[in-house]
């Protein structure tokens, strides 16, 4: 297996899971310990710098992955999720109400995680992947 696959996958298995600790686990932190909201880790820019580094990192990782593995299905995931992602960040919390957005955003990320995990198994398998042919 492409050792850049692997790379860009677990790089954005991390974010999608950074993403999602985020929208869930701020709220009861700020609870919690309010001098927490003082780093301000809840503003729209983590919002932005999470989607921009998100959609590179993921777009390339699915990419190659569906190039090796011949199977589309997967980038399509990684897409669905991926507009999940942009839609949440785009029309935010007063379209969405905050509930929406985070609900939005988190299932985005869900949906991403499980592409890139599909996607960094199938090597895992060669009865199921072709890449091994495809490498000789």
């Amino acid at each position: 297996m492409n050792l850049n696959t692997v790379f860009f996958d677990k790089i954005a298995i991390s974010l999608s899971s950074l993403c999602i600790a985020h929208c869930l686990m701020f709220p009861i932190l700020a609870t919690l310990i309010p001098s927490f909201v003082a780093l301000g880790v809840n503003t729209e820019n983590f919002h932005f710098w999470m989607v921009c580094s998100v959609i590179p990192t993921s777009i390339y990782a699915l990419s190659l992955g569906c190039k090796k593995h011949n199977q589309t299905s997967i980038f399509i995931i990684g897409i669905t999720g991926l507009s999940c992602l942009i839609i949440a960040f785009v029309l935010g919390a007063n379209s969405l109400t905050e509930t929406g957005e985070k609900s939005l955003t988190t299932l985005g990320a869900l949906i991403i995680s499980y592409a890139h995990v599909k996607n960094f198994k199938l090597c895992q398998h060669p009865d199921k992947c072709g890449c091994l042919k495809n490498e000789k």
